[in-house]
């Protein structure tokens, strides 16, 4: 594990698979991760490396050399991960993404590794506990609040914040009024030992994070990293990553 200090706490960031032609001469498929969460991450002082599903390893092993994790957004999970039909508007799942995932957020959860999940993370977080998502927001909210990520519609929208919370911590605020949101899924049922901390104003659950005061762990349903170099609210997202991040890695030294 890195080092404390100025040293930059290396934060593990799961990539997506590229379907093959979307990059000429890169064979049938690739791994990314959008531009935004990396130079979010640099901003913040942490060093993002990526990491690609599947992975031979357990999440212990995985995870040893760093100080923090970040979901990203992405496809959809499949709803076989929590007990459901599947909607025929499902779309971009990705199996063995969804494995790699489901199990590092359970070993985050366990060993207190400060973690950042964003959209289609804070999903991944509540089915690993149980919990499961609304399909498509049209039943029963209405995609117009929402954004559609099938063709690429952002939307903008106001954030209530429960007080006390790490998320209200790391933001400064109770209420955000400007979260840049792109998801015609969303949280349904609460997973067991998650609590709701964030609700847009339709009622959806923008926000999750344990209910064990142990270790620092915020998911977010919108996407912090479109507007943060623009916006300090959205950055404090990841600075407040980092700087736990950092104080993990000084912690191991």
């Amino acid at each position: 594990m890195t080092g404390g200090g100025d040293v930059r706490p290396l934060v593990a960031v799961p990539a997506a698979r590229v379907e093959g032609g979307r990059i000429e001469g890169w064979g049938p498929s690739a791994f990314a991760v959008a531009e935004t969460y990396v130079g979010a991450l640099r901003r913040a002082g942490a060093r993002p490396v990526l990491l690609t599903a599947p992975d031979p390893d357990p999440p212990e092993e995985v995870l040893a050399p760093f100080a923090g994790l970040l979901l990203a957004g992405g496809g959809d999970v499949d709803p076989r991960r929590y007990a459901s039909d599947h909607d025929d508007r499902v779309y971009g799942v990705d199996g063995d993404r969804d494995t790699f995932e489901l199990d590092l957020v359970a070993y985050a959860l366990e060993v207190g590794l400060p973690t950042l999940a964003i959209c289609r993370g804070a999903q991944i977080l509540n089915v690993a506990r149980g919990g499961s998502l609304y399909q498509h927001l049209p039943e029963p909210l209405g995609r117009g609040a929402h954004g559609d990520p099938t063709s690429g519609v952002l939307v903008t929208h106001g954030v209530q914040v429960a007080e006390g919370t790490r998320l209200a911590g790391a933001v400064g605020s109770s209420r955000l009024g400007a979260c840049t949101s792109v998801h015609h899924q969303g949280i349904d049922r609460v997973g067991e030992g998650l609590r709701a901390v964030g609700w847009s104003d339709d009622g959806l659950v923008e926000a999750l994070e344990p209910e064990s005061e142990a270790g620092w762990f915020v998911a977010v349903q919108w996407h912090p990293e479109t507007t943060a170099a623009d916006d300090a609210s959205q950055q404090a997202l990841f600075d407040a990553l980092a700087e736990q991040a950092r104080r993990r890695a000084a912690a191991f030294v």
